[in-house]
């Protein structure tokens, strides 16, 4: 520990921005905690402690730094790699498992009893999950105070506080000043009327081409759309819906939400990250495929590659399946049917934008016979909606990767190609590989390397836990239009 933690101050002194979000600086001297890349005079190394998370910072007694705002910093790429009980307690933790459910609803999702989890969180971030989730409501309280003009009772009640108060005395113990003070510092950016202009924080570099081109170029009408600028879509959340406007900019990713409950903004937030990758560690992934000499030379002109994912991954999980063996426009045809058929009514002041997807319930009770589709892609979407809507298969933020990739094996007319789409993009798995996908053989071909899906699958050996990345890299070498940023509404 005492070796990792002289590499640790190392980071601060350099004020690495890379190290943001894996750990934090306690500096005793202040009881002030921060990131490492804060650009305050860099403590003396006997002053500082390092602590796993933000919760643990502050329920040590820290509090959180005003220029660097360490609460703020991106998210820990480890919960987005791993699959273990922390890292899938930490997937349902950001999407707001604990305030709607309670530590037993998170504790039964995982399928541990309450002490195992909160043990597990315990030892290895410093704090359990009622204090993770309390650092999580003080920075969306703090993003609804400086991005909103809502009355501070209804801000409490939005980020999730059981109490005025007890929102008041956590907001003066994690930021040391009081609401109100909070709100008169802010600069809030311009943004559309009823709408919440955010900041989503990421890793540089980051590759906009391929996350933003993928994301419209299989937009489904009605539910996605690019415009002014951003990739529009509607969302599906629990307490209501929303719709996001997400746009490249310069060391961020522009958010504008507009949510018909605010007590969804923390999960609506946590869906977009990961719908965009935005946690991901970029210089470890792109280290590790450009040691690869065939590989290198597109690391080299593409660096920051992300994978294009979704909010939703039984959204995604029906859309594979009306994307087996067709084109991108006529998989994006099928979805749009089910939407007009299924979709529920949302409204856009804004764009063009009509519908949520419909849920896996929805789906489920549709007439076989009305879907448009060849005999046994009929009965794989079917088969599929039902085994989602009953629990049967899950694919939820603290889904087991293995668990659901044999679920959807065990499916009709679910095969390799399909489970391994859901892990990539659905569950976030970054070492899911689509070798018999026909744009990665044809890039693979092209590059000398086996075009088989065997062959393809031992070279591809050397790019663990990377393989997700990789799969992007050969995706970019043709000129589809997933390959491309969108420069026009």
């Amino acid at each position: 520990m005492d070796e990792d933690d002289e590499r640790r101050y190392r980071a601060v002194q350099a004020k690495d921005p890379r190290f943001d979000g894996w750990f934090f600086t306690a500096v005793t001297s202040t009881g002030i905690y921060c990131r490492p890349s804060c650009p305050a005079l860099t403590p003396r190394r006997d002053n500082v402690r390092f602590l796993p998370s933000a919760a643990a910072a502050q329920a040590a007694g820290f509090r959180a730094c005003k220029r660097c705002r360490p609460d703020a910093s991106p998210g820990s790429p480890e919960w987005d790699v791993r699959a273990d009980l922390v890292a899938r307690a930490m997937r349902l933790l950001r999407d707001g498992v604990v305030d709607r459910d309670g530590v037993p609803g998170l504790a039964a999702r995982l399928g541990y009893s309450t002490r195992q989890v909160e043990r597990a969180l315990q030892e290895e971030l410093g704090a359990g999950p009622l204090a993770l989730a309390r650092a999580q409501r003080a920075q969306t309280a703090r993003l609804l105070l400086e991005t909103t003009a809502l009355p501070i009772t209804d801000v409490a009640l939005a980020a999730g506080f059981g109490s005025v108060r007890q929102f008041n005395d956590t907001v003066r113990e994690v930021f040391a000043m009081p609401p109100g003070e909070l709100r008169r510092r802010a600069r809030t950016a311009p943004a559309a009327a009823g709408a919440l202009a955010l900041r989503l924080p990421y890793r540089a570099p980051l590759h906009p081409d391929n996350l933003f081109g993928h994301l419209v170029a299989t937009a489904v009408p009605g539910v996605e759309e690019w415009r002014d600028g951003a990739y529009r879509r509607t969302l599906r959340l629990p307490h209501g819906s929303g719709v996001v406007a997400l746009a490249p900019a310069d060391g961020h990713v522009a958010c504008e939400l507009v949510l018909s409950d605010l007590r969804d903004l923390q999960t609506a937030i946590s869906r977009c990250r990961h719908l965009l990758d935005l946690d991901a560690d970029p210089v470890a992934v792109d280290g590790a495929l450009a040691g690869d000499p065939v590989l290198a030379p597109l690391v080299a002109a593409a660096p920051g590659r992300r994978v294009p994912r979704t909010v939703d991954p039984d959204e995604l999980a029906v859309r594979a399946v009306l994307g087996q063996q067709v084109s991108t426009a006529a998989a994006r045809t099928h979805a749009a049917r089910l939407v007009r058929a299924h979709g529920t009514p949302v409204a856009d002041p804004v764009g063009g934008l009509s519908a949520l997807f419909p849920s896996a319930a929805e789906l489920a009770a549709l007439d076989p016979e009305s879907l448009a589709l060849p005999r046994a892609r009929r009965r794989a979407l079917v088969g599929l909606v039902a085994a989602l809507a009953d629990g049967e298969v899950r694919l939820d933020p603290g889904s087991d990767w293995g668990s659901a990739r044999a679920g959807l094996l065990a499916l009709p007319g679910i095969g390799p190609w399909t489970t391994e789409v859901v892990a990539m993009r659905g569950l976030g798995d970054p070492d899911a590989f689509l070798a018999g996908d026909l744009g990665v053989r044809l890039a693979a071909e092209g590059l000398g390397l086996p075009s088989s899906p065997s062959g393809l699958t031992a070279r591809a050996a050397a790019w663990r836990p990377w393989r997700a990345y990789a799969v992007q890299h050969l995706w970019g070498t043709s000129e589809h239009p997933v390959n491309v940023l969108p420069t026009s509404a």
